[in-house]
């Protein structure tokens, strides 16, 4: 499967929300990746509902919802009715993950878990046949531009062998730091797909950005 690229928005002029829409419409880009953060989970807050629905206006493509944020199972259905086709959740602020998961594809959305780069990809052993996928954040969660951590290579390669072994088909999502300097090597180990912020938006040109990300899968 060639590799997904999905630009996080979170990343992109606010002021300028509809253009920068439109450029990953048009772009080679596959998904409109979205940070939901709630200055608890992590200490951010980025755009809530409104500003969702505004992308959502927009968007012609599929919306990747990050939730960054405690109890996400209150708004499972909320993100549901804004256009969410995939809905992650962070294994850590989950009291019942399984349930959370459930309620997630009983909605009809794709349902991912993100894990923090303290948290091992062992703690997916017993569920990884109930999820569609899992974002491995190669930052601490929170704040866009950070330095790619780089034990998420290796990280990686350990959570294709654990997808592989229990024969899941669960994909790869790799999201902080994503560069065309790393981009080959997380292929190589596995990655599915690709989000990229910084690296796009604070380009001279994104659309090329995300072409040359596109043709390096």
């Amino acid at each position: 499967m060639p590799v997904l690229i999905a630009p996080s928005v979170l990343a992109s002029d606010f002021g300028n929300l509809e253009r920068d829409c439109k450029m990953i419409n048009n772009s080679k880009a596959d998904w409109f990746h979205i940070d939901i953060m709630d200055g608890v989970f992590v200490p951010n807050i980025s755009f809530g509902m409104s500003v969702l629905e505004a992308i959502q206006t927009h968007a012609k493509k599929p919306l990747d919802v990050h939730l960054m944020i405690v109890d996400p199972d209150r708004y499972i259905e909320k993100f549901h009715q804004l256009g969410a086709e995939v809905l992650t959740v962070h294994y850590e602020a989950c009291d019942h993950l399984h349930r959370s998961i459930q309620q997630i594809k009983s909605l009809g959305m794709k349902a991912g878990v993100a894990l923090n780069p303290h948290t091992p990809v062992s703690h997916l052993k017993d569920i990884i046949l109930d999820i569609d996928l899992v974002c491995l954040m190669s930052v601490n969660p929170g704040f866009g531009g950070q330095s790619f951590i780089e034990n998420t290579y290796s990280k990686t390669k350990e959570l294709k062998g654990l997808i592989e072994n229990s024969k899941s088909t669960c994909l790869i999502e790799i999201d902080g730091g994503v560069t065309d300097q790393n981009a080959a090597k997380l292929i190589s180990c596995g990655a599915d797909i690709l989000v990229a912020g910084s690296h796009v938006f604070k380009s001279e040109n994104p659309t090329e950005k995300i072409s040359t990300l596109k043709s390096l899968g």
